[in-house]
Parts: structure tokens; C-alpha cells; sequence
């Protein structure tokens, strides 16, 4: 006979203003269950959370819990709220603590990495985020309530999380968007779609065909029924038409059949993300060559050289703190080196996401964050209504209208994306930009980077997101060195070895020693190449300068109608022009590869 559950619901229902988010809801948690809940974004994920932790806040229903058994939660946002110390905050968890000098709260802040004595106030993200798990887990409850456990962590901890969790002898359940962190920990899976939950009694990996076969099943129904109404509908007419007289009972068949209908809410529709993309870059998007950067006495970057070429997706990854961002913004231009060069290709226009949503007004509403006071917004260089394109990121009409701040994370995460995506780019930078976001919406988010014709610059813990998008992987390891591998985040770890070996593994570049006497001389490239290379930036400037001028020639709208044939002899050069950059760049490139393996 199976365990009785720790925490039941039954009949929970919730509505949002005219929107029932929860619809009768039933489940139970087991001792020791190791269950996932997933869902859309806004699908009531986190409100179905609170519920479960024993806030008061739904409107009908009940909630279970056996006695003595004890429930802890991790919320989205940690409330700080009245804890002068971190160790304070987190024995607030412990009935029985002995103040935060309590060695559960002292063992467990070691693990996180994290001095009790600090102010909250000057956490950031991703130490915010361990000491609330800190805090969550301290008690070691019966059951774990953790919601988007992983964001803002970085992988090492992410790791760590994963290990403290599948020797965990309590139950828990996990909401997160990191489908790596759910096929290792999750046993069962709670869907929530359209106010009710469905169990799956298999793991993650299994989820993705079961729901496709419960929503084929569902659309078989829906359509059985709409051939029956009109059915139905065709038959009323008639009838009327032909007696004047009803039939009243298959008439209120007929309406029962139409509530029904309207009942069966279909499942919500993707959302459509697509990039607008602008003029094509450069073939090399970005150059890198023996870059340096630190912050007082230490080293952020060390002798860090890459090539970038257009259409490349680069991952950076790394512990918090390592400097993937501000790599970012060395490589993007934003901030200079201390040594070394940065040079950008031709013709770059850059859109960045930036990690804290720093885009998002709180007291705006979408349509306001999206077009300000007018009714239309430029997207892929088109005029789209606000509402239509607020729709293809799945918005609902009345949350136009609503501050930001009433948004879910997903949501927010989405509107974030639906602002940056609509202008025009060929190189997108994006720090963080699958937080909060549901596994359809990062399904299609990474379906428009992979058919994005510019560069992309990716920062992110998701291992399976960037296994699934990145070409190369930049791994800083917090001591200055970075290095990049070819692939994604399962090609980094093979190519970088056991992590014992990989603190010895980085080859920094020392000084070349100077040639032994009597030692060969090294080889040359030869008068001709040597030439070449020495040239050829000269030309690429002069190309790039010269197609600068075409865009904007070219930018005039009235001059086809002046001089039809210098608009179509402008058009050709142009053409030509850029691939004579093509060309420049892809020589001096390999010219210049030849060169550092000559002197090697």
C-alpha cells in the first residue's frame, strides 16, 4: 500500500481577475518523492507553490499536511526583510536554532560559500540565490519546495545542488526551466496546463511525448465535436426554416454541446520569436588579440585572443564572479582593455540583453515598454500594432496594461526578448537570457539563434541550451584565464579534462625565451605575403569606409526616383564591395594564422 502523502491538495481553485489559473487542483506529495512541476510561463507555477507551502491565498479548495511534518520553499525573490546578517537570515529557518551561531547554519554556509556575516543587502544574484537555498535547506525538511532553484547559480554550484539533492532522504519539488537539472533529479512529473494537473510517473525525459500525446488526443476530441456542432447547427436551421417550430430538447443538446466547446480551452499557442536581422557584417565579426583586464590587483582576463566570425555562437561560461560579463563587454567594445586589441568588423550592429533586465521599468506597462504612447512599433523594419506583437509573446489583452511588476520572471523574460528582437542586428549579446524562461519558450528561442544569418554572444548556466546552439565555448575559471573550446558545454568538459588536471590544464603564454645561439632563425612568411599582410588592413578600411557611404547613399528614399541607374550602379558596387571585404578579411586572416604558426 502506498505511503500516504506529507502534503495534499484538493479542489484548488484561483483566479486572477477574469482568468481561473488554478482549476480544481489535485496532488499529493509522498515521503520521499522526487517530482518536477512544469509549465508555461505564467501558467501558475509559482502561485501553485505558495499554495503548497501554506499561504492562505486560494480561493477555494483545501490543503493537507500530516502532522509534524515540516515544509520549506525557496521563492523567485528572497525577502531580506528584518535579518541584519546572512546567518541571521538563515537560522530564521530553524525553530530550535541557537541564533546564527548554530553549526547546521555554519555547516551549511560553508558549502554555499558564503560568510554568515555579511549584510543581504550587498549579495548579488547568484549569492542571494545560495543563501536562500541555504536557508531552505538548513532544516533538512520533509518536504522541499524549490522554485527555479538554478537561477542566477553558476554551473559548479548548479552542480553541487544536483548532488546534495539526489542523496536528499526528504521529498521535493523542483520548478525549473533547466532540463539537464530535471532529467538528473526528477522521478515524476506534475504538469500544469490550463488550470489543472495532469502526473506523469516517469522521469523528465519521458514528458515531451506524453504531453504531445495528450494534446494530439485533445485536438482529435476538439475536432469530433466541432464536426458534431455544426452538424447540430445545420439541422436547427433547417428546422426552424422548414416548420417554424423547435425542437426543444436537440436545441439544448445543441447549446450543451457549444458550453462544452467553449470549455474546452485549447492548449496556449507558442510564442514566435523571430530576430530582425540587419545588413550582413563583415565575414570576421570581431578580433581579440592578447587582451588583458583587471580590477585593482586582480586579474579578470589574461592573454586572451579569439576570432569571431559571423554566424559563429559563442557560450561563455564560468563560475559567478569569473568575468564572463565583463569579457562580454571587451569583446562588444564596450570597455577597453588594459592591453592588447579588440577590432570590430564592418557594418556591426550590435543589440544586447543585459542580465539584470535593466530595459524593464517596473512601473511601465508592456505596451509602453514596447512603443511608449504610440499604437505601433517598428519590428524586422515593418509597422506591427502593439497588441499584435505583444500576442506572439503569448501576452494576454489586459496585461498590456499592467505594470511590469505584476509579470511573472518568465514573462518579463519574455518581454525582455520581444523589446531587444524587434530592432535590427547582426550581432545579438545575451548575458543570462533563459532565466525564468519555460522549455517551449527556450525550444524557440534557440530555433532563432540557430537560423540567425548574424553573431551571437552567449552567456548562460543552461548546459543542454548550450550544447543545443553554441559553436564554441569560452571558459573563464576565475583566475584570469579563459580559454575557448570547440562545442558546447559536453565538448568543454571532455576537452578540459578531470577538474584536478584542468587547475594545471590552462597553458598561459609565457615570454618567449630568447633564440639559443647557433638555433635555426625562425621561417618567414616570404616578401610577397609579408606585403600582403601589411596592406591588406589599409584595404579592409578603405572597404569598409567606402560601404558606410553606400548604406547611406543608398538610405535615401527619394533616390531611385531621382537617378533610377545611379541607385542600380550604387546597389551593384555595393554588392561587390562587400565581397571584396569577404575576401580581404578571409586573406588576412590566413595570413595572419600562417604567420603566428611560422613564429610559433
Amino acid at each position: 500500500m502506498a505511503d500516504p502523502p506529507l502534503l495534499a491538495l484538493a479542489g484548488i481553485r484561483y483566479r486572477l481577475g477574469d482568468q481561473t489559473i488554478l482549476d480544481g487542483v489535485e496532488l499529493g506529495i509522498a515521503p520521499g518523492e522526487r517530482l518536477c512541476l512544469v509549465g508555461r510561463n505564467g501558467a501558475g507555477k509559482s502561485t501553485l507553490l505558495r499554495i503548497l507551502a501554506g499561504e492562505p491565498i486560494a480561493d477555494a479548495g483545501e490543503r493537507f499536511a500530516q502532522p509534524g511534518a515540516t515544509v520549506a520553499s525557496l521563492a523567485q525573490e528572497p525577502d531580506f526583510a528584518g535579518h541584519p546578517t546572512v546567518a541571521h537570515y538563515v537560522a530564521a529557518a530553524l525553530a530550535d536554532a541557537a541564533g546564527p551561531s548554530d553549526w547546521r547554519v555554519a555547516a551549511l554556509l560553508a558549502e554555499v560559500a558564503l560568510d554568515g556575516g555579511r549584510d543581504p543587502a550587498t549579495l548579488s544574484g547568484g549569492e542571494a540565490r545560495r543563501a536562500a537555498l541555504a536557508r531552505a535547506l538548513v532544516g533538512e525538511p520533509d518536504v522541499l519546495l524549490l522554485d527555479e532553484p538554478t537561477n542566477h547559480l553558476d554551473l559548479p554550484t548548479i552542480e553541487w545542488l544536483e548532488d546534495k539533492l539526489s542523496t536528499w532522504k526528504g521529498a521535493y519539488l523542483l520548478v525549473s526551466h533547466d532540463r539537464r537539472f530535471l532529467g538528473t533529479l526528477a522521478r515524476a512529473v506534475l504538469w500544469l496546463d490550463r488550470g489543472i494537473v495532469r502526473r506523469l510517473d516517469r522521469g523528465y525525459a519521458a514528458f515531451d511525448d506524453w504531453s504531445g500525446d495528450i494534446l494530439e488526443r485533445e485536438a482529435t476530441e476538439r475536432h469530433k465535436l466541432d464536426r458534431l456542432i455544426e452538424r447540430e447547427t445545420e439541422w436547427a436551421g433547417k428546422s426552424i426554416r422548414a416548420r417554424r417550430t423547435r425542437n426543444e430538447g436537440r436545441l439544448r443538446q445543441l447549446n450543451e454541446l457549444r458550453r462544452q466547446r467553449r470549455q474546452q480551452i485549447g492548449p496556449t499557442g507558442r510564442a514566435a520569436i523571430d530576430v530582425a536581422t540587419a545588413e550582413p557584417s563583415g565575414a570576421l565579426a570581431i578580433t581579440a588579440r592578447n587582451i588583458a583586464k583587471r580590477f585593482g590587483e586582480r586579474a579578470i582576463v589574461r592573454d586572451f585572443s579569439s576570432r569571431i566570425f559571423r554566424r559563429d555562437r559563442i557560450g561563455l561560461i564560468g563560475p559567478n564572479g569569473a568575468g564572463k560579463t565583463t569579457l562580454l563587454r571587451l569583446l562588444i567594445g564596450e570597455l577597453p582593455p588594459d592591453s592588447g586589441s579588440v577590432k570590430l568588423g564592418a557594418n556591426l550592429v550590435p543589440v544586447v540583453i543585459d542580465q539584470k533586465r535593466l530595459a524593464l521599468d517596473p512601473d511601465k506597462t508592456p505596451w509602453e515598454i514596447l512603443a511608449d504612447r504610440n499604437d505601433h512599433l517598428s519590428v524586422r523594419g515593418r509597422p506591427m500594432h502593439v497588441m499584435s506583437y505583444l500576442r506572439q509573446y503569448l501576452f494576454r489583452d489586459e496585461q498590456a496594461r499592467q505594470p511590469v511588476r505584476t509579470l511573472s520572471g518568465g514573462e518579463r523574460n519574455r518581454l525582455l526578448l520581444a523589446k531587444a528582437l524587434a530592432a535590427p542586428s547582426n550581432l545579438l549579446v545575451l548575458d543570462e537570457p533563459t532565466n525564468d524562461l519555460d522549455a517551449d519558450t527556450l525550444d524557440l528561442l534557440q530555433e532563432a539563434l540557430s537560423d540567425y544569418d548574424g553573431t551571437v554572444l552567449l552567456v548562460s548556466h543552461d548546459r543542454d541550451f548550450l550544447d543545443r546552439l553554441v559553436t564554441s565555448t569560452i571558459a573563464l575559471e576565475g583566475d584570469g584565464t579563459a580559454i575557448e573550446y570547440a562545442g558546447g558545454y559536453s565538448d568543454y568538459l571532455v576537452q578540459r579534462g578531470p577538474l584536478e588536471a584542468s587547475a594545471t590544464a590552462p597553458a598561459r603564454k609565457e615570454k618567449a625565451a630568447p633564440p639559443r645561439e647557433g638555433a635555426a632563425p625562425k621561417a618567414r612568411l616570404g616578401y610577397k605575403r609579408e606585403r600582403a599582410l601589411a596592406e591588406l588592413p589599409k584595404k579592409i578600411e578603405a572597404l569598409q569606409a567606402e560601404i558606410a557611404g553606400l548604406h547611406r547613399a543608398l538610405a535615401d528614399p527619394d533616390l531611385y526616383r531621382r537617378d533610377a541607374a545611379a541607385f542600380a550602379a550604387q546597389t551593384a558596387r555595393l554588392a561587390a564591395a562587400q565581397a571584396e571585404l569577404d575576401a580581404a578579411e578571409t586573406e588576412w586572416l590566413e595570413l595572419e594564422m600562417l604567420r603566428e604558426e611560422m613564429q610559433g
